[in-house]
């Protein structure tokens, strides 16, 4: 039943297809094999119209035998009779069965031609005007041009479901412009990768040393090193070297290729503290900017002030309201905000951020200044919202994202033409924000605005390019508090005083066990995740009556490994959320998502739309965000997820590489996020991920428990490694640079 066999036949019936990918189920007739069911990505397929197709026949358990296509093509129809049931099917706009027999009346068996070269001479035909056989014929011509793209990448191996893509990237024009530069796919098209479009280039007779290959590789490492490595910009020297051993060309070829990009802007070559790099041209820009209006707004004297007295009164109300006594530093904080257009508040787990937060908005509020809180992520909006009691936004619905064509270029309805209407604006946990974020951020500052931005420092930087808020703090350009105080409350939590320990170099305390962190000693990864899943499933929800999907959060250094996420996912879903007759469920790749399975995010969005149950509606998922599946549709190709914060939405499975299972996750994907429990795993994981910040950050991801699983040695490994993972960011360095000058404000 897995031979792959060509039939041809008549499509008699669409019985579904979705619009946004082509996934298709029909009827077909064949004259050898007769009436049956087909299933595969097929495009503007249309009833009537004649098709090869070449697939295998498979067993589906709900719906029985059918013909799985892998790939198709369209067998223009010859005849007049054929060409009415071909026009009549609903696959051109405008044409219907009675207009398709005008149609075939007037021109006969050259209508297709006719409608492929000449469209404006439908027009002679009563009742179609000059604008509808415009539309006509654009439609014909879309339609040809789809597929066309589709018979052209076959031959690479490329799927139909990228296919789409590359039409809805590239236009109708996509096969000519692949043909002239196969490298176009990679550097134009979500998906595909410039290993895909070499071996295209390859098989297509480009050489090795072509230019439009040398250009491609150079954007493809510096694109990769930004997301991968979070890197903005790649010394000169180690760009030229990735790119001679990526491409196997000479040092000549790669620098000749550097300057062609340079000249073209695509490229930016500055020098920092000496040495020559290179940048992303956008990724330049986002710094520059960047430095420039922080400076700016650190220059300006904020219109509004307090007297020493007003301030201590504040205070003094603060205080007594939260029965606290703020910390000389948290004072100076308050007098900082009133007083200063820019400035930053960081420190650990029981420093006081919140209170200090909630002290610098009530001497804010008393000057009657208007207010807007934000933070990068849903979550950690949430949790602003709650410990505030002020709605706080994620950055990207503060500025309000607007949907556009082109995934590369983001628009906000807030910009530099229209500024957000606050007087004041504070960020927080800033540690996540990456230099884009923080540039469209900026750019929708207005002058005289105090921003204040608010986070941990010594928490692991932004899962996008840049290190923005260790960068703006070193820069001193600014004024930064940093709260080192624990409160004696705080003191009271281990959860608190281990990960302060653990960002001192100390070991943490495993060896109490009635408290809120405690430490399981396991010899090896297996045993580990067996006792992982112990916990996640029984021991927690059944000593502590919670729900575990909802409460426990397992957090690994790792994907890889048996006490990696991807494996733990696979042995939780397993133990949470078994397959079940009254659960649908879906493969995609090697991963199975369930009815009721915990995912996460892992790309942004922009542009999916969501709705709530209050009837309010918006666009944008991104990156970390949780949610569960509540149905899947195999029918309909599609599945519902309930997102944070009640936000429904229906995704598509060409769609699912933005998925993953999140019953665990790595530390990394978990920033901005709080977790009643936290399990971590210490076992023996890449040298690279064993880090002091990156085991800190797990910890502090823990509301009320942590729970450490493995061994001591792992744990201590974390704990002694302070090597942070450089990042090659500009920044800081711009920020020097711009305080050794006068700031002029821009107009």
């Amino acid at each position: 039943m897995d031979e792959n066999v060509t039939i041809m036949g008549k499509v008699l019936e669409i019985i579904y297809q979705n619009a946004d990918n082509g996934y298709t189920v029909c009827e077909i007739d064949s004259s050898t094999d007769g009436l049956f069911t087909a299933t595969g990505y097929m495009p503007y397929l249309g009833e009537g119209e004649n098709i090869s197709i070449t697939g295998t026949w498979v067993n589906h358990p709900e719906y029985g035998e059918q013909f799985r296509i892998s790939y198709y093509e369209t067998i223009l129809p010859t005849d007049e009779q054929s060409i009415i049931d071909y026009l009549s099917s609903g696959v051109i706009y405008g044409i219907r069965s009675a207009t398709a027999k005008k149609i075939v009346d007037r021109f006969g068996c050259d209508s297709l031609n006719i409608l492929l070269t000449d469209p404006m001479r439908l027009s002679e035909i009563k009742g179609i005007s000059a604008a509808k056989a415009e539309k006509i014929g654009k439609s014909y011509l879309e339609l040809q041009s789809m597929q066309s793209i589709l018979m052209f990448l076959q031959q690479y191996g490329i799927s139909n479901n990228l296919a789409i893509k590359v039409h809805q990237a590239l236009g109708s024009d996509a096969v000519n412009l692949i043909k002239e530069n196969p490298y176009i796919l990679a550097d134009r098209v979500d998906g595909i990768s410039f290993k895909t479009a070499d071996n295209i280039a390859h098989l297509r007779g480009m050489p090795k040393n072509s230019p439009l290959r040398i250009k491609s590789g150079i954007r493809y490492v510096l694109d990769s090193c930004a997301y991968n490595m979070g890197h903005t910009y790649l010394p000169k020297k180690m760009l030229i070297g990735n790119i001679m051993a990526l491409l196997a060309v000479t040092c000549e070829e790669a620098e000749n290729g550097i300057t062609s990009l340079e000249l073209a802007n695509e490229v930016y070559c500055d020098t920092i503290s000496g040495e020559e790099v290179c940048y992303l041209s956008a990724f330049y820009m986002a710094e520059q900017y960047t430095a420039r209006r922080i400076a700016s707004l650190s220059a300006t004297t904020p219109p509004y002030s307090m007297s020493d007295e007003e301030i201590a009164a504040v205070i003094s109300e603060v205080e007594q309201k939260n029965s606290v006594t703020l910390a000389d530093e948290q004072k100076r904080a308050v007098k900082e905000a009133v007083s200063c257009g820019c400035m930053v508040v960081t420190g650990g787990p029981g420093t006081g951020k919140t209170t200090t937060i909630n002290a610098i908005i009530k001497a804010l509020s008393t000057m009657q200044l208007s207010i807007s809180l934000a933070a990068p992520t849903g979550r950690a909006a949430k949790r602003m919202s709650q410990v505030t009691g002020l709605e706080a936004k994620t950055i990207h619905r503060l500025l309000c994202m607007q949907p556009g064509d082109d995934p590369e270029v983001r628009r906000f309805f807030y910009n530099e033409s229209n500024p957000l209407p606050y007087d004041v604006i504070i960020v927080d946990e800033v540690s996540m924000v990456d230099i884009q974020l923080m540039y469209a951020f900026l750019k929708a500052v207005k002058r005289g605005v105090r921003v204040i931005f608010s986070g941990d420092s010594d928490q692991l930087p932004s899962v996008g390019p840049g290190n923005v808020l260790k960068d703006i703090i070193d820069s001193g350009l600014i004024p930064v508090i940093k709260l080192s105080r624990i409160f004696r409350q705080a003191q009271e939590s281990l959860i608190v005083m281990n990960a302060h320990k653990i960002n001192s170099g100390e070991m943490p305390d495993l060896s109490t066990h009635n408290k809120d962190f405690f430490f399981l000693k396991r010899s090896s990864a297996e045993i580990t995740a067996a006792t992982i899943i112990d916990l996640y499933k029984t021991r927690i929800p059944k000593s502590y009556s919670i729900n575990p999907i909802a409460s426990i959060q397992v957090l690994s250094p790792s994907k890889k490994g048996v006490a990696g996420s991807i494996n733990l996912n696979r042995e939780l879903q397993a133990a949470l959320n078994p397959p079940d007759m009254l659960k649908q469920e879906y493969a995609y790749g090697k991963t199975m998502f369930r009815t009721g399975d915990k995912v996460m995010q892992i790309k942004n969005d922009y542009d999916i739309v969501w709705t709530k149950s209050s009837g309010e509606s918006g666009t944008g998922i991104f990156n970390g965000d949780l949610g569960i599946i509540e149905s899947i549709s195999v029918k309909d190709r599609q599945m519902t997820i309930i997102f944070d914060d009640d936000k429904e939405t229906e995704y598509a499975f060409a769609d699912l590489d933005k998925l993953d299972l999140a019953y665990a996750t790595t530390v990394h994907k978990s920033q901005g996020s709080e977790f009643p429990v936290v399990i971590i795993p210490m076992c023996r994981f890449a040298p690279m991920l064993m880090c002091r910040n990156l085991l800190y950050t797990a910890v502090t991801r823990a509301k009320t428990m942590v729970i450490l699983v493995g061994t001591e040695a792992a744990c201590s490994e974390m704990v002694n490694n302070n090597d942070e993972k450089k990042r090659f960011t500009g920044l800081c360095a711009k920020l020097k640079s711009i305080a050794e000058f006068t700031f002029t404000e821009d107009k």
